[in-house]
């Protein structure tokens, strides 16, 4: 019998609440448990993933360095670490940033419900891609993606897209708080 990947059902609060089916929880637009995580080399480009051309959902499309779903019992940093190296290769030392809450179309018939955990990270390393996961990959400057996200929104994942605001913010309030102290 073919493994079943489950997914953690949560409350708006993160509170688990029960699991299933990863495909049927997509089908039906349930709210579980995410992460993503933002790796950005020394020169603050970040590391974006292109989705195999093979997944089940947004093939092709680039995205975040790496996101997936803990596991049950699994926190969520935990399984950041663990999808870095099983999607890109390696791992590098990541930093909780926050959280968000979105519900999107993803096509096929399968919604994203997600509350998805937010890493930030930083790492010179070159990754080593599982190409069941991952296509392609490349850095980029954060001003070069928001300008692509204006004018070519559809070559990326729609929640990068959602999620990329939110760093950009977290990154300059970290910014502005260092030039205060």
């Amino acid at each position: 019998m073919e493994h079943q990947e489950m997914v953690v059902l949560v409350d708006p609060y993160d509170r688990q609440l029960g699991k299933m089916e990863k495909m049927e929880a997509h089908e039906k637009g349930i709210l579980h448990r995410a992460f993503s995580v933002f790796v950005f080399n020394d020169k603050n480009e970040l590391m974006l993933q292109q989705r195999a051309l093979s997944k089940y959902h947004s093939p092709g499309l680039w995205t975040n360095t790496c996101c997936s779903h803990p596991r049950d019992g699994e926190m969520p940093e935990e399984a950041a670490h663990r999808r870095l190296v099983e999607e890109m290769g390696f791992d590098c030392e990541i930093g909780k940033a926050f959280d968000f809450t979105y519900k999107a179309d993803v096509g096929q018939g399968l919604t994203e419900h997600e509350f998805d955990h937010v890493f930030i990270g930083k790492s010179g390393k070159t990754p080593e891609i599982n190409t069941d996961e991952v296509h392609s990959w490349k850095y980029m400057k954060m001003d070069d993606i928001r300008n692509e996200i204006k004018t070519d929104p559809e070559k990326y994942t729609v929640w990068f897209r959602i999620a990329f605001d939110e760093v950009e913010k977290h990154l300059n309030n970290r910014i502005v708080k260092q030039e205060t102290i």
